[in-house]
């Protein structure tokens, strides 16, 4: 029997949750994992970036 609601949430997501990560900067990947800044700020990267190293995504926000 098919999973009907499997991924039902990502239509709710601007663009199906998918975008550029600011990590890595690759392009049309799902985005749906967040991370915080050392300022305090969340942005939400993709799976392989979700375990950077922290200056990484510190890096992104300058």
């Amino acid at each position: 029997m098919a999973k009907s609601k499997r991924g039902r949430t990502l239509w709710n997501l601007p663009s199906r949750g998918r975008g550029t990560c600011p990590v890595c900067s690759r392009s049309r990947i799902k985005l749906l994992y967040p991370r915080a800044t050392s300022s305090g700020t969340s942005v939400t990267v993709c799976k392989r970036c979700v375990n950077a190293d922290q200056t990484k995504v510190d890096a992104i926000t300058g």
